[in-house]
């Protein structure tokens, strides 16, 4: 998480006895809510076992001892033995499978199956998981075969395209949306030949209802420019408000909805593309 000048400093581990990914999610959802907090956070994937268990139980008590505080443990392992193992180190532990479960169980009228990584029985069937698979797999392929406006001849069958001066986010959004939801996400830079003519590039004009923009604050884009090509034309602060400025008079223009994306992570700018363009997510959950 993004340290923040002054602020207190907290430890967090997050502990799954699987990938991690529903514990740093779930944990991250919870501590970004305490935006004064400077949190440092550790992710210990596939602890599953009271030997791998009590390594970090011990490097958690090392760390309360060196810190001013005590540290934060988000936990996931479904195995109540190795689970105690660290709830018992100096830690403020949050169980959140033990916090959910037993309501559930309760409400349900039955016991949880207590699984790593048990695939939850929705409606979807095993074929339907497997298209969804190979849907997102082909959306990533899509996004690496067109990216940075290669192979206009396949534009015509994106689901989005995405548009902005260089460093952007253009790529990696593009991939994220095929690898998230199966949408197939091209993007096409717009370089300074064609935000000088002040008009959408041929390339792009027959698809003006799949545009979407991407922009960015000028300070911001000259310091990512400046880490790719320092002192370069290309990264000054005038070159890059010139840009943004023509750049965002052409969404306008073209009516063609955009977002800064300043201050947002890739997981936002997906959501938010989603949203203003009304895409439909191609791909379930796996």
């Amino acid at each position: 998480m993004e340290p923040r000048s002054g602020s207190i400093k907290r430890k967090v581990y997050f502990l799954s006895d699987s990938t991690g990914r529903t514990a740093e999610s779930l944990g991250k959802s919870l501590l970004v809510q305490f935006p004064q907090i400077q949190f440092d956070s550790v992710t210990r994937r596939f602890v599953d076992s009271i030997e791998k268990a009590r390594k970090v139980a011990d490097e958690i008590e090392k760390v309360s001892r060196q810190e001013s505080f005590r540290p934060i443990v988000i936990d996931t392992i479904v195995n109540s033995e190795v689970s105690e193992i660290i709830r018992a180190s100096n830690c403020y532990y949050i169980d959140i499978f033990s916090t959910f479960l037993a309501p559930l169980e309760q409400e349900l009228g039955v016991t949880s199956a207590h699984n790593v990584g048990h695939p939850a029985i929705f409606k979807e069937d095993s074929r339907a998981v497997d298209q969804a698979y190979m849907q997102r797999i082909n959306a990533v392929h899509f996004a690496l075969a067109n990216d940075d406006g290669m192979h206009l001849h396949k534009y015509k069958d994106a689901d989005i395209i995405l548009v902005g001066v260089s460093r952007t986010g253009k790529t990696p959004s593009s991939i994220y949306l095929g690898m998230q939801y199966g949408i197939k996400a091209a993007n096409y830079p717009l370089i300074p030949d064609d935000l000088e003519i002040n008009k959408l590039p041929s390339a792009i004009a027959d698809f003006q209802k799949k545009l979407f923009g991407l922009t960015i604050r000028p300070a911001r884009l000259s310091e990512i420019r400046n880490e790719r090509k320092p002192n370069s034309e290309y990264a000054t602060l005038r070159t890059c408000v010139d840009e943004v400025r023509q750049a965002e008079t052409l969404y306008r223009q073209y009516r063609i909805p955009y977002i800064d994306t300043t201050a947002l992570s890739i997981e936002e700018i997906a959501a938010r593309m989603i949203e203003r363009a009304n895409i439909d997510k191609k791909a379930v959950s796996l």
